[in-house]
């Protein structure tokens, strides 16, 4: 099983390239060792927007505010021998 990993701006422009120009996608997955399903998301991808860069992601929302990071390690700091309740 490979591993994965992101494919780089300049790769993508490198793939929509190979397909403009007429090549199959099949052939183009093929090509860049990567899977078909891969370049034919990019592809679709690049017909709907017109850019090919990677989407912002949608990591977990954080629960506290930088001030409140702060004041726990302040307070950590403060009262060593206390036990987290």
């Amino acid at each position: 099983m490979s591993s994965r990993h992101h494919i780089d701006d300049f790769m993508h422009g490198r793939i929509i390239g190979k397909i403009e120009e007429g090549q199959k996608i099949t052939d183009v997955a093929w090509e860049f060792d990567i899977a078909h399903s891969v370049v034919s998301r990019l592809w679709k991808s690049f017909k709907t927007t017109g850019m090919c860069s990677r989407r912002h992601g949608g990591g977990r929302v954080r629960s506290t505010t930088p001030a409140e990071d702060r004041y726990i390690v302040l307070s950590a700091k403060r009262n060593r021998r206390t036990t987290a309740q």
